[in-house]
C-alpha cells in the first residue's frame, strides 16, 4: 500500500489584515481566527454581542495567538465600525450575517470559512443540506466511511454541524473524503465570496438534499428565496457527480434541474410511509446509503454500518430513563414539522415545546400536539401563535413558562411510569438561549437536576 503523506501547506495569507465579522459561539468564527492566524494574517474582530458575551471565546483566541507568536488580535464588540470594513484587505463573514448587511457594502474581498476551505480542499467532497436531517445524514455518512475506509485514508466531517472544517483543511489530502453540512445560510453566502466564479467553487463529488419545508422565513420573506439558496449545493455538478434526494415534491425538482446523475433514493410509496410514520431516521439513512454506493462501497457493508450508527446529540436523543420515564432532547427541531414528528414518534408524550417565531405556520404541530398527553409550553413569540391554535382545538396546555426549571417541573407533574418527556421546540431559540445547542444542553441538566440526579 503506498502511504499517504499529509502535508502542511502554505497560504497566501501572511501580513493580511483581515476582519472577523462574527466570532459568533458555535466556534466557527474562533476556528476560522485560529487558521487565518497561524497561516500569518493579522486579525481584527468584530461582533454585535458584547465583551460579556464572547469573553471565553476571546479569552481562548488570545491564548492562542500567544501561543504561536503572532500578533495580538484587536478587538471591537458590542458595533461594527465602518473604517474596519473600508480598510480590511479580506472580511470573513459569519453566516448569521445577513448578506443585506451595509457593513459588507464597504469591503473589498468577503470568504466564508466554507468558501476558504472549498479553495483549498483536496479531497473529494460531499456536501448535505436540507431543511432537516442533514445533520443526521452527514454525521451517518461520516461515521460509514470512517469504518469502511482503510486505515491510510480518513474522513472528515464539518460545516453547519458547528464544527469548522478550517479545523481539518490543513490535514486533508486527496485520498481523504471530506463531509459538510450546509445550511442555507451557508449556501446563499458563496456567491458573494471572492472566489465564487460563476459557481465552479462549490463543485461536490455526491451532493444530498434531505426533506426541504418552509424554514427561516423571517430572513427570506418567501419560499423562493430559500429554495434558489439550497439550490447552489448542485449549481456546478457534472455527470461524474451525483445529486441525491428522496424526490418529495422539492426533490422531484431538484433531481430533473442538477446536471450531475440525479439519484432518488427511494420510492414514493416508501417516501410517504417513512413520512407518514415520522420514521426520519430510515428516510435520512436511504440518502446516505444511496452516496457510499455511489462512491463504490459494498451496499451490504454500507448499510451495516449505517445501522450501527448511534445518531447524533439533540436530534431525538434519549438521554435519560427515570422510573420508567424516557426523556428526550429534540432541540434541534426548530421547526413546527419537525416538532410533529416528535409527536408521531413517541407514545405517551408530555410534549415540551415553543420559542420564538420564525414567521411559520404553527398548525402541523397544533395538529400532531392533539396526539401528546401534555402539552407545555416555553415562552416566546412561537409559543404565543401556538397557544392560539391548541386553543381553537381544545388542546389544553401549561404555560408558557419564562424559564426551564418551571417547564420542566410542569412536565414531571404530568409524566407517569411508560410516558416519553420531549423537549421539541418546533421554534429558534434566541431570547431564552444562546442557540439551539445550548437549549438542549440546558434541558438535559435542568431535567437531571430535577430528578434528584445531580
Amino acid at each position: 500500500m503506498v502511504e499517504i503523506t499529509r502535508p502542511s501547506p502554505q497560504y497566501e495569507y501572511s501580513g493580511l489584515n483581515v476582519l472577523i465579522m462574527g466570532l459568533g459561539l458555535h466556534g466557527g468564527g474562533l476556528e476560522s481566527a485560529k487558521f487565518l492566524a497561524r497561516n500569518g494574517a493579522e486579525l481584527t474582530v468584530t461582533d454585535m454581542r458584547g465583551e460579556d458575551t464572547l469573553k471565553n471565546q476571546a479569552a481562548a483566541l488570545d491564548a492562542y495567538i500567544a501561543g504561536i507568536g503572532q500578533k495580538p488580535a484587536r478587538y471591537v464588540l458590542g458595533r461594527h465600525e465602518k473604517a474596519d470594513f473600508q480598510n480590511a484587505g479580506m472580511v470573513l463573514k459569519n453566516p448569521g450575517v445577513p448578506p443585506s448587511s451595509l457593513y459588507l457594502h464597504e469591503a473589498k474581498c468577503i470568504e466564508t470559512d466554507i468558501s476558504i476551505f472549498l479553495r483549498h480542499n483536496p479531497a473529494p467532497l460531499i456536501a448535505v443540506t436540507g431543511s432537516k436531517g442533514k445533520s443526521f445524514t452527514a454525521s451517518a455518512i461520516h461515521y460509514a466511511l470512517s469504518a469502511l475506509l482503510p486505515a491510510a485514508r480518513k474522513a472528515y466531517l464539518g460545516g453547519n454541524i458547528t464544527v469548522s472544517p478550517l479545523t481539518f483543511l490543513e490535514e486533508l489530502t486527496a485520498g481523504d473524503f471530506a463531509v459538510l453540512e450546509l445550511s442555507s445560510f451557508q449556501l446563499g453566502d458563496l456567491p458573494y465570496t471572492a472566489h465564487w466564479n460563476g459557481g465552479t467553487l462549490l463543485k461536490p463529488r455526491a451532493a444530498v438534499l434531505t426533506a426541504v419545508m418552509s424554514d427561516h422565513q423571517d430572513r427570506y420573506g418567501g419560499m423562493d428565496a430559500y429554495i434558489a439558496d439550497k439550490k447552489l449545493i448542485y449549481n456546478a455538478q457534472d455527470s461524474g457527480d451525483v445529486t441525491v434526494s428522496a424526490g418529495d415534491n422539492w426533490g422531484r425538482i431538484f433531481l430533473s434541474e442538477t446536471k450531475g446523475r440525479p439519484l432518488r433514493s427511494c420510492s414514493e410509496e416508501t417516501m410517504n410511509a417513512l413520512m407518514a410514520a415520522g420514521n426520519h431516521r430510515e428516510l435520512n439513512t436511504l440518502n446516505a446509503h444511496c452516496v457510499l454506493v455511489d462512491l463504490g462501497f459494498d451496499s451490504g457493508a454500507a448499510r451495516r454500518c449505517l445501522d450501527a450508527f448511534p445518531g447524533i446529540e439533540h436530534r431525538m436523543e434519549l438521554f435519560l430513563e427515570y422510573k420508567g420515564i424516557r426523556f428526550y432532547n429534540d432541540s434541534a427541531a426548530t421547526i413546527p414539522e419537525a416538532a410533529a414528528a416528535c409527536c408521531r414518534n413517541l407514545n405517551n408524550l408530555v410534549l415540551v415545546t415553543g420559542g420564538s417565531d420564525k414567521n411559520l405556520d404553527f398548525s402541523p404541530l397544533a395538529h400532531a400536539a392533539a396526539a401528546a398527553r401534555a402539552v407545555v409550553l416555553l415562552a416566546g413569540s412561537g409559543s404565543e401563535k401556538l397557544a392560539g391554535l391548541l386553543s381553537e382545538r381544545n388542546i389544553p396546555y401549561d404555560g408558557p413558562f419564562g424559564t426551564l426549571d418551571g417547564a420542566v417541573n410542569a412536565a414531571f407533574t404530568h409524566a407517569k411510569k411508560g410516558y416519553s418527556v420531549a423537549l421539541s421546540p418546533g421554534c429558534a431559540s434566541f431570547g431564552m438561549f444562546l442557540n439551539e445547542f445550548d437549549r438542549g444542553r440546558k434541558w438535559k441538566e435542568t431535567v437531571t437536576k430535577i430528578a434528584g440526579l445531580v
